[in-house]
């Protein structure tokens, strides 16, 4: 399997209180789920966990031929295209396709599965996969391109 390409957010994994069950929550059910390690009646709290489910459910990870990996983040709201252009140029952020990322992982493929070094010399994660979703940790990635 090729894991080339782009990959956008598909669900997140939770456990569900009644079953005890691993369930797949898409984009618009994670946005309006509980949010149990959160002070719901803390506004700023709320507010805080928002943005990052919002930049959860916007990200695309991106698997090139030169061995790396990008993780594309969405622009924060009320952050223009040109300013966010702006703070790449003065070294603040950097951007990749229009959105925010970081230096970008290395990775690998070991009999036939998709390894990512997170970090240190061989800090490698395997990400399970298959030709219709990469799965990292608790997130599922589509196929996007």
């Amino acid at each position: 399997m090729s894991y080339l390409g782009k990959w956008k957010f598909h669900s997140i994994g939770t456990v569900d209180d009644e079953t005890d069950e691993r369930v797949w929550l898409n984009a618009e059910e994670y946005l309006n789920s509980p949010m149990p390690y959160v002070d719901e009646t803390d506004e700023d709290a709320v507010a805080d966990e928002m943005k990052e489910r919002k930049k959860t459910v916007g990200t695309l990870l991106e698997v090139c031929e030169d061995g790396k990996l990008f993780v594309l983040m969405p622009l924060p709201e009320g952050v223009s295209v040109k300013e966010a252009e702006d703070a790449a140029r003065a070294g603040i952020i950097k951007l990749r396709d229009g959105m925010m990322t970081d230096d970008p992982f290395t990775w690998e493929e070991r009999e036939g599965e998709l390894w990512v070094n997170l970090g240190g010399a061989d800090d490698f994660m395997q990400f399970s996969g298959d030709e219709e979703f990469l799965t990292m940790v608790t997130t599922r990635f589509e196929r996007f391109t």
